[in-house]
């Protein structure tokens, strides 16, 4: 039985559109570039912050993102950076005695955003608050504890095979791959992805799974 479903954020819950955008903006290059960088980067098995080397050789990218709030062109979240099927699934989940929870590679100050967005979920918690990223086991267990369930009882959902379906699989949690985002549709037919217990194109078939539990 599932008990908990904890949802990644980024391609999973919001769209990175605007991140990568305001990335470009201060890095005055143009947005295309930047997109198909993290595009090729991520082809490649690399991790994305991997395209901002690439542009900017050295980077200190923690530097340049306390740069980016300094100058007042930092981290920002508003309700379009919703996929629309997000506030009505996590809803229809709590709906159903679901306890639904958010843990995603994200910084504190994200979190922070997340929070006020007034999402429909039980808690929430990113890897910048933790100080632990996946796809480390630590993570993993911290969703769980979040989760108040036993592993076996809590669905791990996300679009990065690699750094969702595969570890969570292996900390004992139940799996979904959602085909969104660049490394969601990108990954959509591989192995890892196939490994997942069940491979999903919207969070409205989440639900669906989730109740037929």
């Amino acid at each position: 039985m599932i008990r908990a479903v904890a949802f990644d954020v980024g391609e999973t819950l919001i769209s990175d559109d605007r991140g990568w955008g305001a990335w470009a903006d201060w890095l005055a290059v143009k947005r295309h570039t930047l997109s198909a960088l993290v595009g090729a980067v991520v082809a490649q098995g690399r991790d994305n912050a991997d395209a901002l080397r690439l542009v900017r050789p050295g980077i200190d990218i923690e530097a340049e993102r306390a740069a980016m709030e300094q100058a007042g062109r930092g981290e920002f979240l508003d309700e379009s950076d919703l996929y629309p099927d997000v506030r009505p699934s996590l809803a229809a989940l709590q709906d159903s005695g679901i306890r639904v929870v958010v843990a995603g590679n994200q910084t504190r100050r994200a979190g922070e955003l997340l929070r006020a967005l007034g999402l429909p979920v039980d808690a929430l918690a990113t890897s910048g608050e933790w100080g632990v990223a996946k796809p480390a086991t630590e993570f993993f267990a911290r969703t769980v504890d979040l989760a108040e369930a036993a592993p076996h009882e809590v669905l791990y959902v996300g679009d990065h095979p690699q750094n969702d379906v595969l570890p969570a699989r292996e900390c004992g949690l139940r799996t979904a791959h959602l085909r969104r985002g660049p490394l969601g549709h990108l990954w959509a037919d591989s192995e890892e992805a196939e490994a997942a217990d069940w491979r999903l194109g919207s969070l409205t078939e989440l639900v669906d799974v989730v109740r037929a539990q």
